[in-house]
């Protein structure tokens, strides 16, 4: 089966609950993208972005000292070495070429982390584009360095003041202009979240990740893996990597959610292993909400996996049994961030440290197997907070 179908669902996921005056646009959208997803020259153009600008493919490194340490063969694909820092440029290189494709001038998004936001800043600049970020107040103050830099790039960063000043208050923003801008704004979702079609196309832009770690894995001749790790807050990442792999049933999946502090309720962002079905941000997935439908207060030490939902391809892996989904807390995710920098040299973002805490857990059960983790990032935009405050709270 293939997934979405024509509804946009996954299953029972997914969907588009959007106010009226949405519809057209995300009909626009999804057909300029079906159509474009089959032009030659539209994918002969990305895919020279994607070698000549942002250095793909990635490595897929076998990280020596840690396997020794922890007993399994442990192999990282390093997003953190694409161009910005982080994996969220395979998808904003894609959309801002669509956008421009469609006639559209303007580009907004919503960064919690800074990745997305630089990696939008990026792209629009290089294709000359206007571009506005909305990020919560909070998140401004954990990452003041990708603020600065979308700022050089040209974009207009915009603080959102209300409700946790987080990623979900982002994303309510930047709808509101979005509603307000249509014919001339594509906004650009930075995860597969959202309503029918972006879960499809970010999910598509991001499958790169997994093809070339088949690909290297083959060229190596080191077989499969064993298992497949990757963080999980929206869940782009996770469905990159997992999604090529579907084919191989054998493949253990693991998507590794922010326990934030212990598991406490608020303080946390659970959603898959805590959560229940519910509609945010104009799908149907899971989500973190009380018994009266409000949105509960989430934590991460990760600003990038501080959500309080997440990809309805996530929630229907989750229900076919397909990716087990698990949590690592604040304390686990700091610790494992030490180790990789001090035992490989690669510094990684806080988002893939809770990835790598798992695979050192996972990797006590599967001695000798082959453990491939996403690292999604690289740590340079999170050294305030392993420097700051927030840490002594740990």
């Amino acid at each position: 089966m293939r997934l979405p179908d024509r509804r946009g669902y996954y299953g029972h996921y997914g969907g588009r609950f959007v106010p009226e005056l949405l519809m057209p646009a995300l009909m626009e959208l999804e057909l300029a993208y079906r159509k474009l997803k089959k032009s030659g020259e539209f994918k002969k153009e990305l895919r020279c972005l994607l070698k000549d600008f942002v250095g793909r493919p990635t490595p897929l490194y076998h990280a020596k000292a840690l396997s020794k340490s922890w007993g399994a063969e442990i192999f990282l694909k390093r997003e953190d070495l694409a161009y910005t820092g982080a994996h969220k440029i395979n998808n904003t290189i894609g959309q801002a070429l669509l956008a421009k494709r469609m006639g559209k001038k303007r580009i907004i998004a919503e960064t919690g982390a800074g990745q997305h936001g630089v990696a939008v800043a990026t792209a629009c600049a290089l294709l000359g584009l206007q571009c506005v970020v909305y990020m919560g107040r909070l998140d401004m103050e954990r990452q003041t360095t990708n603020v600065f830099k979308m700022r050089l790039l040209g974009a207009d960063v915009i603080p959102v003041e209300k409700g946790s000043c987080t990623l979900k208050d982002a994303i309510n923003e930047a709808m509101r202009d979005w509603a307000t801008h249509i014919d001339t704004t594509h906004y650009l979702i930075g995860s597969v979240v959202g309503p029918h079609p972006y879960p499809m196309i970010v999910r598509d832009f991001q499958c790169i990740i997994g093809k070339e770690c088949l690909a290297q894995l083959k060229r190596s001749q080191k077989g499969v893996p064993d298992a497949l790790i990757a963080c999980v807050g929206g869940g782009s990442n996770s469905i990159g990597l997992f999604h090529p792999f579907l084919a191989h049933p054998h493949i253990k999946m693991y998507g590794v959610e922010a326990g934030g502090k212990r598991g406490e309720r608020g303080n946390h962002s659970m959603t898959l292993s805590q959560g229940r079905p519910g509609i945010l941000h104009g799908a149907l997935s899971y989500l973190l909400h009380d018994q009266w439908g409000q949105i509960l207060t989430t934590h991460s030490i990760a600003p990038g996996l501080d959500y309080p939902g997440v990809g309805p391809e996530h929630a229907y892996l989750k229900d076919a049994g397909r990716v087990k989904y698990v949590a690592v807390d604040d304390k686990e995710a700091y610790e494992a961030f030490l180790e990789l920098s001090e035992k490989e040299g690669i510094i990684p973002a806080l988002e893939s440290s809770h990835a790598l805490a798992f695979a050192k857990r996972l990797a006590n059960e599967m001695e000798g197997s082959m453990l491939l983790v996403n690292l999604s990032g690289r740590g340079d935009k999170d050294l305030g907070i392993v420097t700051g405050s927030e840490m002594e709270r740990v």
